[in-house]
């Protein structure tokens, strides 16, 4: 068996032209596995001189967040400490972009990358040298989240949500997600008010008629799966039905089913499970089910983080076939990583074209499939 996984592995590098056969066994352990630890080094080491000399990465995109995603990457692959100059410069960078609320009120889609931010500076948050910036971000996310004070009660569809940008933004799971995510890391309690409306949101994009949907869209594809954004009517990446569902691809419900664990649902609520249900039925890394090889990387990045959550060490999928999701995530990135370490997706779209972000994902991804110590 060992054998066998081995030259499965070497023919699926070798195939994509990664690194030779050599290569692959010098970063493979004896069963076949590939080395985590030097997946985590080679992709630093590439994203490493890809800095510019104001800290940041991809500056010529304008999008600070790109930065906080890459630091946020660096940090929880423990393979950069926050005394790091990459680090330390990355971090200045972006406080450039604070505003007198708090939070990166004066960076492009101001709510996604202040989430981010936040995720960076607690990593690197040492002695309290971060604390006041932390708060700040948490009070400016909260009051940017669609809610009463704007004038938005429960029975709208925007309810609970958060968008890109300013207190008028469109709402989405995606972003909505990132910035559970950033209040749940920096330490807010899965009570907070903030987070129990943006539940609210969140059980919204779920296609999954019950007492939490009440959307017209809600019982007509209805697989448990999750869309992009439940505002305005609703909106999916991956199109409509011919009698006008909304359907679902698996980034999304993975951002989601981690984004109502994170705000305090057992595994026994009916909303997780019917979640789990649509992936146990749609379990693979050999795609985005949905979207193809589309949005690929923030799939792994989703994926891992709400497998983590869970728990489990398996996931038994719809045909009874137990999956070992760690090892099977390590050889995904594996046989993916380019030969300077980097990951980048040829579909291009949600600008997984930047080597920078990509790369970002996979080590995210990495670090979220490390087993506790």
């Amino acid at each position: 068996m060992a054998e066998t996984r081995r030259a499965f592995l070497d023919q699926a590098i070798a195939s994509m032209g990664l690194l030779g056969l050599g290569a692959s066994r010098a970063w493979c352990g004896e069963d076949g596995t590939p080395a985590p630890g030097t997946l985590f080094s080679r992709a630093v080491k590439f994203l490493r001189p890809r800095q510019g000399d104001d800290g940041s990465w991809s500056k010529d995109r304008k999008e600070p967040g790109i930065t906080a995603l890459v630091a946020t990457a660096l940090l929880r692959s423990k393979r950069v400490t926050p005394a790091d100059p990459a680090i330390q410069k990355a971090l200045a960078y972006l406080e450039q972009f604070i505003g007198p609320s708090g939070g990166l009120s004066q960076a492009p889609h101001a709510n996604y990358t202040t989430s981010i931010a936040l995720m960076a500076f607690h990593e690197a948050n040492r002695d309290g040298k971060y604390d006041q910036t932390i708060k700040g971000g948490q009070d400016y996310l909260k009051a940017l989240q669609w809610d009463d004070s704007k004038g938005t009660n429960r029975d709208s569809d925007s309810y609970g949500g958060a968008g890109y940008g300013g207190p008028r933004s469109r709402p989405d799971l995606s972003n909505t997600a990132f910035m559970i995510e950033a209040l749940r890391d920096t330490g807010l309690p899965p009570d907070d008010p903030a987070l129990k409306r943006a539940l609210v949101f969140v059980s919204r994009c779920q296609n999954w008629k019950s007492e939490f949907n009440d959307q017209p869209w809600a019982g007509k594809v209805n697989d448990g799966g999750f869309i992009y954004s439940a505002a305005n009517g609703g909106a999916s990446m991956s199109g409509k039905t011919e009698d006008g569902g909304l359907r679902s691809n698996a980034s999304m419900t993975y951002a989601g089913l981690k984004s109502m664990i994170h705000a305090g649902l057992a595994q026994d609520d009916p909303r997780v499970k019917a979640a789990y249900a649509y992936i146990t039925k749609h379990y693979t890394l050999d795609e985005n089910p949905g979207l193809g090889q589309s949005g690929l990387y923030y799939y792994y990045h989703t994926f891992a983080r709400a497998m983590a959550l869970i728990g489990k060490p398996t996931v038994v999928d719809s045909t009874g076939k137990s999956h070992d999701w760690r090892a099977e995530l390590t050889a995904a990135l594996a046989k993916r990583q380019g030969p300077n370490g980097e990951w980048v997706n040829r579909a291009d779209r949600f600008m997984e074209g930047d080597p920078n972000v990509v790369t970002a994902y996979g080590l995210l991804a990495l670090a979220a499939a490390q087993p506790k110590a």
